[in-house]
């Protein structure tokens, strides 16, 4: 199974495509390692998202979108928009999209964590929350 995970931040979609087979995991070369809506309070440009994310997946072959869920109150809420480019992707009628909620993600990782350290992973930085993502999912 192919999976890309997202970490939505302010009106960036950081993603990882890695897949398993045979129990061995697998980080592809993707074109792209983030996509942005310049200003989400603009149809057009969520549109524009919708259209390039859709593209991406489509051309990965990707099997399933996981989000990474974010905290909608308190101290550490995430901000409006991550909502609405989240809210983007799940109406997306082509891709099939589940939500991972922080604490399930973390009871994951807790009994498999990964066996690479990330900085070895050739991913950038600002991806390692998407990389958590996408192991925890294909490992549970």
């Amino acid at each position: 199974m192919r999976i890309c995970a997202v970490d939505l931040k302010d009106n960036h979609a950081n993603i990882c495509i890695m897949q398993k087979d045979n129990d061995v995991f697998d980080i592809p070369d993707c074109r792209q390692q983030r996509l942005t809506a310049q200003k989400v309070n603009e149809v057009e440009d969520l549109l524009a998202f919708q259209f390039a994310f859709k593209k991406l997946m489509e051309d990965y072959q990707v099997d399933r979108v996981i989000i990474a869920e974010r905290i909608s109150n308190g101290k550490h809420a995430a901000k409006m928009s991550t909502f609405k480019l989240e809210a983007v992707l799940q109406v997306c009628a082509e891709l099939t999209v589940e939500l991972i909620p922080q604490t399930v993600e973390k009871q994951w990782l807790k009994r498999c964590a990964p066996p690479v350290e990330f900085k070895y992973t050739g991913l950038k930085p600002f991806q390692e929350k998407a990389f958590l993502t996408a192991y925890a999912y294909l490992s549970h």
